[in-house]
């Protein structure tokens, strides 16, 4: 039931227009390719382990020099970065909605920037993976994380590539609720810098690797989901798949 509440949040938000591009957004060379970065969480809990996404993204952003150039923009609902890294304009995402709707404004950023779902990359928390270990995940199912199945109901596809950044499972009986929306403990933060900089590495690498940037066709196990009504006509659907096998 609480699935498909969300699922009809999430639609019912999407509805509306998208604001026009505008200013330096609309002045993209016509060899420029662009890409979404997206850090997950829950605004105003940037330093809970739910939130770890957003933290990477800062730590992108600081590493790119425009830490100081976030703005509101109430068309995505959420905070932006435009900058370039070489050829490519990257544009950085944070939510303003809550984990579990954060698809709404990944949906309208990708609509306002003109950006495929498979140029949005976006970056969480994984409770599958002990704090210190990253992974790269090319498309696929959520596995669980609400924020992604929100981004795969909204963008209707789920062949996003993700930044899965661990942050291991809750002990003794503290509940997993109670874990995710904690802050992280004394003991990690003395490892968090090293992982915010390792994950910032990754991005890079896959922001300016040639063959990553290339239009793709879906990931292995990727699939595009079911279009229906403003959805199909609003989001530009992905090329067909032609890759067989899982992830």
């Amino acid at each position: 039931m609480r699935r498909l509440l969300l699922k009809l949040i999430n639609r019912a938000l999407l509805i509306g227009p998208v604001g026009p591009m505008m200013g330096s957004e609309a002045g993209v060379h016509t060899n420029s390719r662009r890409r979404l970065v997206v850090g997950l969480g829950n605004p105003g809990m940037n330093s809970s382990r739910h939130s770890v996404g957003m933290a990477v993204l800062e730590a992108l952003a600081s590493r790119l020099g425009v830490a100081d150039s976030w703005r509101g923009d109430r068309h995505v609902s959420g905070e932006v970065i435009v900058s370039d890294i070489q050829d490519t304009q990257i544009v950085l995402l944070r939510p303003r909605l809550l984990m579990n709707i954060n698809g709404v404004s990944v949906a309208k950023a990708a609509v306002k920037y003109s950006i495929k779902p498979e140029h949005i990359l976006l970056v969480h928390d994984e409770l599958d993976k002990p704090l210190g270990k990253l992974a790269m995940k090319q498309g696929g199912s959520a596995r669980g994380h609400n924020g992604v199945r929100s981004c795969v109901e909204c963008l209707q596809t789920d062949v996003m590539p993700r930044l899965r950044v661990g942050i291991g499972r809750p002990s003794g009986k503290t509940s997993v609720d109670r874990h995710v929306l904690g802050r992280f403990s004394q003991e990690e933060q003395k490892v968090l810098s090293g992982i915010l900089e390792e994950s910032v590495d990754i991005l890079l690498s896959q922001l300016t690797d040639k063959e990553n940037m290339q239009s793709p066709l879906l990931p292995r196990g990727g699939r595009p989901a079911s279009q229906t009504g403003k959805q199909r006509e609003r989001l530009s659907a992905p090329r067909k798949d032609t890759a067989t096998g899982q992830t």
